[in-house]
């Protein structure tokens, strides 16, 4: 009687790789065989990414780049986060304050982070400070929503619990409110990080001398289009691993908060 085979382990990757490998060959085709031999979207053909890789690395201007950049992101998701949750916190535990709140919030939610640059240039003038500006603009609002939602969502039978043990409004956030919207919160931050990431580039082109978007608009300045697409390359790279350590550093727990556990961390 023959034992039924062992599924391979690396197969759930194979279908990521065969993309990967359709994407690259889609982009040379396009860039390398469908264009003319003076287009200048040759210049951002997929073979020449890792030589100008190679040469930003070798003339040490890429590292400090890409470490000014992640240090800008950084600070911004912290001002975010410090400023989202608690008003996500407000807007779900007071219902007045968020119906009072809201109009405003939806008005401001809707402006694009990148709207908001002529001004914060007037503001800061020319550095990082705007650059943590729009960075903590563009994040804040998945914080707050996903904060108030996650409040929202809790059992009015766990706060009835911890009432019911003489628990006050500061135990009951930390033991009842918090430990249940942690979920939410770390959407939030997931959610956040990737659409601050995505507006840092465009910041960095507001006067900064240091970060990826600073050094696509040097690269385009000297013509180096090679340059241009590996920055480009780095930044999507760079931004797949991100988007995985935050995957993986706020995970996400399954369990959801049963009211026993609320009882044992209820005050007595």
């Amino acid at each position: 009687m023959s034992t039924p085979a062992r599924p391979a382990r690396h197969l759930p990757l194979l279908p990521q790789a065969v993309a990967i490998v359709v994407a690259v060959a889609l982009w040379w085709l396009i860039t390398t065989v469908l264009v003319g031999p003076e287009s200048l979207i040759r210049e951002f053909a997929p073979q020449y990414v890792a030589p100008a890789i190679a040469d930003l690395f070798s003339r040490g201007v890429l590292l400090p780049d890409i470490l000014a950049s992640l240090w800008r992101l950084l600070v911004g998701l912290l001002i975010a986060a410090t400023l989202g949750i608690p008003l996500g916190l407000l807007l779900g535990l007071s219902p007045l304050v968020e119906r009072a709140t809201m109009p405003v919030m939806q008005f401001l939610r809707m402006i694009s982070p990148l709207s908001w640059a002529p001004i914060a240039v007037a503001l800061f003038g020319i550095g990082h400070q705007p650059v943590f500006f729009l960075i903590a603009a563009a994040a804040v609002w998945p914080i707050v929503i996903n904060t108030a939602a996650g409040v929202h969502s809790i059992d009015p039978g766990h706060l009835m619990v911890a009432r019911s043990f003489g628990a006050t409004r500061l135990e009951l956030l930390t033991s009842v409110v918090l430990p249940a919207v942690r979920v939410q919160v770390q959407t939030g931050l997931r959610v956040g990080l990737g659409i601050a990431w995505v507006v840092l580039v465009p910041a960095e082109m507001l006067g900064v001398r240091s970060g990826l978007g600073y050094q696509i608009l040097n690269a385009r300045d000297q013509l180096a289009y090679d340059q241009v697409m590996a920055v480009i390359v780095v930044i999507g790279f760079l931004g797949f691993w991100l988007d995985w350590a935050a995957r993986h550093l706020l995970r996400e727990r399954r369990k959801p908060v049963s009211v026993e556990e609320a009882d044992v961390h209820a005050p007595v």
